[in-house]
């Protein structure tokens, strides 16, 4: 069973064009998964004169959440990889496919593009709140905890099996449909809990804008265990040593 060889890098990696562009790309794409994704929970509150949440909604956000990191994801694949989540890029590490500052430089890209995606909002709404992530009535923080460990799990195994592992062979090509379908499903099973975020970063841009931080360690601790439980699982498990790659000297 292969263990993956973390990769520590090096701080000049912030200088070099490749990751730079990488980097971008992951800004660029998480602006526009969470512009589409937030702004239409916003659209829908404001057709609704911000009713009450309902079966309705829930099924709008994950069709919509699902749409945009399909979209999201396949434009940065060729890029970036297209992770599209802080987790994911934390998953990707922990298998030994990039380097530690990468992922830094991956996480401040991708924070800062929902930040930006929801200051724009905002400002194009004439105002109206992003709402951060909230724990629903009835179901503690340790509640919330396991629905994004088990969540996230399912979406970085998916990208695993899907967008790394060596033995994809054809079914890479469905990995960004793949991906956006977890998460979709996810969002009916746990959005009228916690919101279903299973993105560190999804959960920071509104939370920033609108400065509400109720919680909001749960939207990190919750993500990056299911993403290094899923990862380190599928690397050992599953991703044998006649087929794995390692990474550049």
């Amino acid at each position: 069973m292969p263990i993956p060889r973390i990769d520590i890098g090096s701080a000049a990696e912030a200088s070099q064009p490749a990751a730079l562009k990488a980097a971008l790309s992951e800004f660029i794409c998480m602006l526009l998964f969470v512009f589409a994704g937030k702004g239409s929970g916003m659209a829908y509150s404001k057709l609704t004169n911000d009713g009450a949440a309902s079966p309705t909604g829930l099924i709008s956000a994950a069709l919509c959440y699902s749409f945009a990191l399909f979209a999201a994801v396949s434009v940065g694949a060729n890029i970036s990889g297209g992770h599209v989540n802080p987790a994911v890029t934390l998953g990707i590490f922990l298998g030994g496919k990039i380097s530690f500052f990468r992922t830094i430089l991956y996480w401040i890209a991708q924070c800062l593009g929902a930040v930006v995606a929801c200051l724009l909002l905002n400002f194009s709404t004439g105002g109206l709140p992003t709402s951060a992530f909230a724990i629903s009535s009835g179901v503690s923080v340790w509640n919330a905890v396991v629905f994004e460990i088990v969540m996230t799990f399912g979406l970085v195994y998916t990208v695993y099996a899907t967008a790394v592992d060596p033995k994809k062979g054809d079914i890479g090509i469905i990995a960004p449909l793949a991906i956006a379908l977890i998460v979709g499903a996810n969002i009916l099973a746990g959005g009228a809990f916690d919101g279903a975020s299973m993105n560190p970063a999804v959960s920071f841009g509104p939370a920033v804008v609108s400065w509400t931080w109720d919680n909001h360690w749960v939207y990190w601790l919750g993500p990056f265990i299911g993403a290094a439980i899923a990862a380190l699982l599928y690397h050992i498990v599953f991703i044998q040593p006649d087929n794995y790659e390692e990474l550049p000297n």
